[in-house]
């Protein structure tokens, strides 16, 4: 494809911002595997044996394949487990698997150099590879800035020779946490600096003419890593280069709060037709990883480019993204900086300042039992008749037409159709629900907060324009189109350009096909994070509202406060900035995070970063509050932030000692009984 037809407008890292298309790029081999351009977004994932165990990294490989993954990532932190891949392909091989491997490289351009003449990819970090990162602040001039480049050139260039010579491909994977000392002296810890990071090596790629590349921008922080991958977009464009995009959340962790995570970021960016190939990192069993990108993935196979007209402002993020974009010349200082757009506050409780509300749909349940509040995060205890707030209660209830027979807790706002409301004899905390024309026509209206149901397309409508406007209005936000997320981005668009200040609820709802309650479980996660995430991300919704009948409420409240969580949103409970497991592993890690977790779940707002190695260690924990990391054969090294504060001490004792840092800080609480 020739990248110069691409001719993107400043501050533009996609096709469109309102209409699925596909972010067309360059066709690379991996082995037989074709990827990009065209093709199907590939599925990978990594294994966690010791590289040097060579039947156990076998028969997980097949594990992983058979789960669907298209390559196979190993990890070759020497020599020797480099050489040894040699094996592991010969014995995949002779098993009929002919998948591609990876070689995932870190510090060492030796063993590189040897895997590249085994395994049809290796992936390299340019904040290792031959960079440093001592936590150093130095400042560089110029010229020395250059001279290391041109030392980092001469680490480089063997390995770049080599991959020419084998018709090695080769991934460029930058991490938010692992950036090297010089460049975060120059760029700080920012995704102008990840990017950089890469553009420094593929630069040098094509000067050795080599083109085989496939590039990544991974974060713990999916608000992070989205910026960082749009700007990578915007950035290789302007130098001529459309290459294959990696997308992964990195340390995402484990179960409901991996796959929210992770959906969040991977989502975001396929939503906007960007990703090659996509890697869920999960705390998990590997094979458990390939099912959860599928899941991704497969939502865009029937998009088309089918969805409503672009907005004016649909060439960058937001109108404020553009006025920004003007100033700065659209550089990350502009387009790329999250902005919350600005909104009144409505009866002082939703929009402005506040963090972005949660409602829960109980208008089908069982409303003669106060229990049912349980699952919207108020506890009834009958003996006591009394409610106990949970750390995830909603703040919405909608009853729809039904009428609850027992008394609510004296916080929680209840939300009902305009002419159920209307009968109400006592109003107190409750609100009603139009839709667009029973609002306009209305005889009585409430004084405190007034929602009013829309679809994007009715603000080119006659109707919109007759909407009698007051800070008690919040509009609630839903969707059909088949990409809903950009419908309803455009719509959010258009408000900007009226320089209307409406609070906007983003509802989504969703009907599962099959009737497996845990695939159920796990779609929804995925989709409502996708397309509810997306949004947030971009700064966009003072609410979240996820409706479906198929799956229990709990799960539905749990799965909104996970999207705000991972989207920085709203935080309301503890969050485990966890690695994946690989081969350099030194403990269990899957058994120490259910550990951590249990001792420290109560901890609400608290980045706990629990690493198996020392490769993963500070740099990957990126914003962790505290830090678990294998240092050693029973060895754990405790983290305060990027301070190694403990080292090398017996992982027998270091839960133990990690809590008593965070108690010395003054950030521990006592958990409460039952």
């Amino acid at each position: 494809m020739d990248v110069s037809a691409l001719k993107l407008l400043p501050g533009r890292y996609c096709n469109s911002l309102t209409e699925y298309s596909r972010f067309v790029t360059r066709e690379v081999m991996i082995g037989d595997l074709a990827m990009g351009g065209d093709n199907p977004i590939r599925i990978q994932s990594m294994t966690t044996t010791d590289t040097m165990d060579t039947i156990g990294t076998v028969e997980q490989s097949i594990r992983m394949i058979n789960a669907g993954c298209e390559l196979v990532r190993i990890t070759a932190p020497s020599i020797k487990e480099a050489q040894n891949l040699a094996e592991i392909k010969k014995q995949l091989r002779q098993r009929g698997y002919d998948t591609p491997l990876v070689a995932d490289i870190h510090f060492t351009p030796n063993a590189a150099e040897v895997a590249a003449r085994i395994v049809e990819k290796v992936r390299v970090n340019p904040g290792n590879y031959a960079d440093k990162k001592k936590f150093d602040q130095i400042d560089y001039t110029d010229a020395e800035y250059r001279a290391e480049l041109e030392r980092i050139y001469q680490k480089f260039a063997p390995l770049v020779k080599v991959c020419k010579e084998y018709g090695t491909a080769m991934r460029i994977g930058t991490n938010h946490g692992s950036l090297s000392d010089r460049i975060m002296s120059r760029y700080g810890d920012t995704p102008q600096g990840m990017v950089e990071s890469a553009m420094e090596f593929m630069r040098m790629c094509e000067t050795l003419n080599y083109y085989n590349l496939v590039i990544s921008m991974k974060s713990s922080n999916p608000q992070v890593m989205v910026q960082a991958y749009r700007l990578l977009v915007e950035t290789m464009v302007a130098e001529g280069m459309n290459y294959p995009l990696h997308l992964g959340v990195t340390e995402a962790g484990d179960g409901e709060d991996g796959r929210i995570k992770s959906a969040v970021g991977i989502g975001t960016l396929l939503e906007d037709g960007l990703g090659d190939t996509v890697r869920v990192s999960l705390t998990e069993e590997p094979e458990a990883e390939a099912p959860v990108a599928i899941a991704l993935v497969n939502r865009y196979s029937e998009r088309k480019a089918a969805s409503p007209k672009p907005s004016p402002q649909a060439s960058v993020l937001n109108s404020q993204a553009t006025k920004e974009a003007s100033q700065t010349g659209g550089d990350a200082e502009g387009a790329y900086l999250y902005k919350k757009r600005q909104t009144y506050e409505a009866n002082a409780f939703i929009g402005g300042h506040m963090v972005p509300r949660v409602v829960v749909d109980l208008s089908k349940a069982n409303l003669k039992d106060a229990a049912v509040l349980n699952d919207a995060g108020y506890i009834y205890a009958p003996m006591l008749d009394k409610y106990n707030m949970a750390e995830q209660s909603v703040d919405f209830v909608y009853f729809g037409d039904e009428l609850p027979s027992f008394n609510l807790p004296s916080n929680l706002k209840q939300l009902y159709n305009y002419n159920t409301w209307k009968k109400l004899t006592s109003k107190t905390l409750c609100h009603p629900v139009f839709t667009l024309q029973e609002f306009i026509e209305a005889d009585d209206r409430s004084s405190a907060l007034n929602l009013v149901r829309l679809k994007p397309a009715d603000i080119d409508s006659d109707a919109f324009g007759s909407l009698p406007f007051s800070n008690s209005l919040v509009f609630v936000l839903e969707t059909d189109a088949l990409h809903g997320m950009a419908d309803q981005r455009q719509f959010f668009f258009k408000m900007e350009e009226l320089g209307l200040d409406v609070p906007v609820i983003i509802k989504r709802t969703y009907a599962f096909e099959t009737e497996d309650i845990e695939l159920r479980t796990q779609n929804l996660q995925l989709y409502a994070a996708t397309d509810l995430g997306a949004l947030l991300i971009d700064g966009f919704g003072d609410g979240i509202w996820i409706d479906t009948v198929q799956v229990e409420t709990k799960v539905i409240t749990s799965t909104a406060f996970g999207i705000l969580q991972a989207t920085r949103s709203r935080i309301s409970k503890t969050e485990y900035i966890s690695c994946p497991s690989c081969g350099r592993t030194l403990f269990d890690l899957m058994v120490t995070t259910q550990m951590i977790r249990s001792r420290t779940s109560h901890l609400k707002g608290l980045k706990i970063g629990i690493m198996g190695c020392i490769v993963n260690g500070p740099g990957e924990m990126a914003d962790a509050d505290y830090g678990y990391v294998g240092s050693g054969t029973d060895k754990v090294t405790l983290y305060r932030g990027k301070e190694a504060v403990k080292k090398n001490i017996s992982a027998a004792n270091a839960l133990d000692e990690l809590i008593g840092i965070i108690r010395e800080d003054g950030n521990w609480i006592e958990p409460v009984e039952g």
